[in-house]
């Protein structure tokens, strides 16, 4: 029992910092201007207003990562979310492994607050109503 307790904490450790850093210093530069920021997108290939509709994407997925029922569905969404930003820098030949760091340690995150998420990934228990369980609750 102490280490199911001890793995749900660590989730939501982890959790937290995930979401405040896709809100706070993610997020944020694509708000506010600072030195290099237009460059930096017009190598990206976005425009500033594409990038601010991209930033309030950012902050209210991450925040609906930190809401119990609907974590599951945000987990989804994050993932897109990088896959989108995965495709953007090998597209410019950029670095593209800090999203995928990021996906990773979304799901261990996930997987340790929700340990069914580890089931159904890894197929222990087959059941479709597990599923349906994670998107519900």
């Amino acid at each position: 029992m102490q280490s199911s307790r001890l793995k749900q904490t660590i989730g939501w450790v982890l959790s937290c910092l995930l979401s405040l850093f896709m809100a706070a210093p993610s997020a944020i530069g694509k708000f506010v201007d600072g030195e290099g920021k237009q460059q930096m997108f017009d190598h990206l290939g976005y425009t500033t207003e594409l990038i601010a509709k991209i930033g309030v994407v950012e902050v209210v997925i991450s925040i609906l990562f930190l809401i119990p029922q609907t974590a599951f569905i945000a987990a989804i969404l994050i993932s897109a979310y990088l896959g989108g930003a995965i495709a953007t820098h090998v597209r410019v030949g950029d670095p593209f492994s800090m999203p995928i760091m990021i996906g990773v340690m979304l799901w261990i995150s996930l997987g340790l607050r929700r340990p069914e998420v580890f089931s159904v990934a890894f197929g222990r228990k087959k059941s479709s109503t597990k599923i349906f369980f994670l998107v519900m609750n």
